[in-house]
């Protein structure tokens, strides 16, 4: 019981007490003594003397003597009347850092990212973090909210085939606009922080093959297991790899779109000749810098270029140029009609 506490051995035990003290009072806003007493596990007398010991406490100014509203104040009336304890001022406490409304926002926002994923979609723990970080800045935050994906319940089915090991059948559609029917064996779930990606081992091509997840849709997750051990097959870093029937292309960009490239970039190690050698990507006379990339089939390139029309041009080979102006123009011509 409280009456039964015994002094403070050590002064830093008291010190302790008291780094405790201040916060418990401040959040609580007002607290009896007895409260106190029993919650510290600590006497009356205790309590009262750390709070007369708070009073006289705080910060001296640039003067470095101690001014009005550098130290803490209580309400005495409610201390020597009530047996009540109510901190009127504050110090210190309230220089400490603190997010901006900004960097608030930018946080909240990934928890709820994290909180939107299946595993953590019960969790009660991102709600009291964002509840904290909304409290704690120094402005109120901008009210952010992630939208919901339609991705989220195909996700908890490919994951629970990954960790089970057993086939999913679905149904894909490809970048070329064709659907088809797929049986594969899941190995693995990566994201590029836009997308979903599964990466499997297809078995109409033999081959593994990476497939988005907001493209697949009659997902049945099958309880035939997964067709033989799939450990030795080397997935890599890179969700996509080339294969032998994909186009090569040749193409010039301002420096500053080769980070917009991503995997399209990384998928070749061979160097377009333009004077220079050893590296993947090199700088022409005019400043812009010619790079050779992979591409499954022809409608990729006409999306990745027309995506960054002044940035990209395309050098080899000639007929890939051609498609895309032919796209372009396609497109053109039913703005013109409309």
């Amino acid at each position: 019981m409280a009456r039964d506490a015994q002094p403070f051995a050590f002064a830093q035990d008291k010190l302790t007490f008291l780094l405790a003290l201040v916060p418990y009072l401040i959040d609580l806003g007002r607290v009896s003594v007895a409260e106190a007493a029993a919650h510290f596990q600590v006497t009356e007398k205790q309590i009262r003397d750390a709070v007369k010991l708070i009073a006289v406490s705080g910060v001296p100014g640039e003067t470095t003597q101690y001014q009005h509203g550098d130290l803490f104040d209580i309400s005495w009336d409610d201390f020597d009347e009530r047996d009540e304890i109510v901190i009127t001022h504050m110090v210190a406490l309230d220089d400490s850092p603190r997010f901006s409304s900004r960097e608030a926002a930018a946080l909240i926002a990934g928890l709820q990212y994290l909180q939107s994923l299946p595993e953590n979609v019960d969790s009660g723990v991102y709600s009291s973090l964002m509840d904290k970080l909304a409290r704690g800045a120094s402005e109120r935050p901008s009210q952010v909210a992630i939208a919901g994906s339609d991705t989220t319940a195909s996700l908890a089915e490919v994951r629970d085939a990954v960790g089970r090991r057993v086939q999913i059948e679905f149904d894909y559609l490809s970048a070329r606009g064709s659907r088809e029917r797929r049986t594969v064996d899941p190995l693995r779930i990566d994201s590029d922080d836009e997308n979903w990606y599964l990466r499997a081992w297809d078995h109409a091509r033999s081959a593994v093959r990476t497939f988005r997840l907001d493209r697949m849709t009659g997902i049945t997750v099958t309880s035939t297991p997964v067709t033989g051990s799939h450990d030795d097959v080397p997935l890599g870093d890179r969700l996509f790899v080339g294969g032998d029937d994909d186009l090569t292309v040749t193409i010039e960009l301002d420096p500053s779109a080769l980070a917009l490239l991503g995997e399209f970039v990384s998928s070749v190690d061979e160097t377009a000749p333009a004077g220079g050698e050893g590296a993947d990507a090199q700088q022409t006379a005019s400043g812009r810098v010619r790079t050779r990339i992979r591409v499954a089939h022809m409608h990729s390139l006409k999306r990745l270029v027309t995506a960054m029309p002044s940035a990209v041009a395309i050098v080899d080979p000639p007929e890939a140029a051609a498609a895309v102006v032919d796209w372009a123009r396609a497109a053109l011509d039913r703005y013109r009609t409309a």
